[in-house]
């Protein structure tokens, strides 16, 4: 079954959360965008950066919520934690009928999306019934940012995404590319693309001599493969791919049940 579309943003409840924190730029520039298309936006996001969180909760300890200002709130936690309790807490009187994350400090393509604290703000919404977009902002080969791309192509984005039906199991995952909001050459909807980071492993020895370790540097090799997220981001565009919950192989559910029947 689809969610209720075309929604109208203007009535639309709209909730924004993200995996860099509360005082991340990223997430000023996402609330501008959300304020061009409502007047009831909430707020809910880390205390602090919680970049490679995935899709984690919070299970071992309590968590503290601390309300900035109203409809402005921060969560000691994950993104997945901030999520749950907007909607189910937070917000319990009304859900959000969108929900938006971002905008990340740097893309979030191909089998990033599995460990990105971003996707799974909009997993999590999509697990509680609510259609929900993750945005991130490409970095430029310097390690600049330049944020006027999001804020200038991000409205019409979701004006155009909630206009249009998707599934109940699906969320949208958009990259922008690391250029001037002119030079962006288009809106392209792909699949992500394969890549693996973070495998670079570095051992060291601490006073006492012994060993401890840094995941990193996250060194990038890429291969652009054309008509994926990467590919079309390496081209100055705009890169939107629809992620599917459901992570069940069905061909190999076919032939693996007939194996082992």
């Amino acid at each position: 079954m689809p969610f209720k579309q075309p929604l109208d943003l203007s009535r639309a409840r709209i909730l924004l959360s993200n995996d860099d924190g509360i005082l991340a730029p990223g997430l000023a520039v996402l609330e501008q965008i959300a304020r061009t298309l409502s007047d009831d936006v909430w707020v809910v996001a880390p205390e602090t950066e919680q970049s490679a969180s995935s899709h984690s909760l919070t299970l071992h300890r309590p968590l503290r919520l601390r309300e900035i200002n109203p409809r402005r709130f921060a969560v000691d936690g994950t993104p997945t934690d901030c999520t749950l309790l907007a909607i189910n807490m937070i917000m319990g009187d009304r859900k959000p009928d969108l929900v938006l994350s971002g905008v990340n400090f740097g893309r979030n393509v191909c089998d990033d999306v599995t460990y990105s604290g971003t996707v799974a703000v909009a997993m999590e919404a999509t697990l509680l019934g609510v259609p929900a977009i993750a945005f991130s902002q490409s970095v430029d080969a310097d390690g600049g940012i330049d944020w006027a791309t999001a804020l200038e192509w991000g409205p019409g984005l979701v004006r155009r995404l909630v206009a249009t039906p998707w599934p109940e199991t699906v969320l949208m995952n958009v990259n922008f590319p690391p250029c001037a909001p002119g030079a962006v050459t288009g809106v392209r909807v792909v699949p992500h693309g394969k890549r693996k980071i973070g495998d670079a492993l570095c051992q060291r020895m601490d006073p006492r001599g012994r060993a401890y370790y840094w995941i990193g540097p996250l060194t990038e090799v890429d291969v652009i493969e054309p008509g994926t997220d990467l590919g079309v981001l390496s081209d100055g565009g705009i890169s939107v791919t629809p992620l599917h919950l459901d992570l069940t192989h069905g061909p190999t559910v076919a032939s693996l049940g007939q194996a082992l029947a």
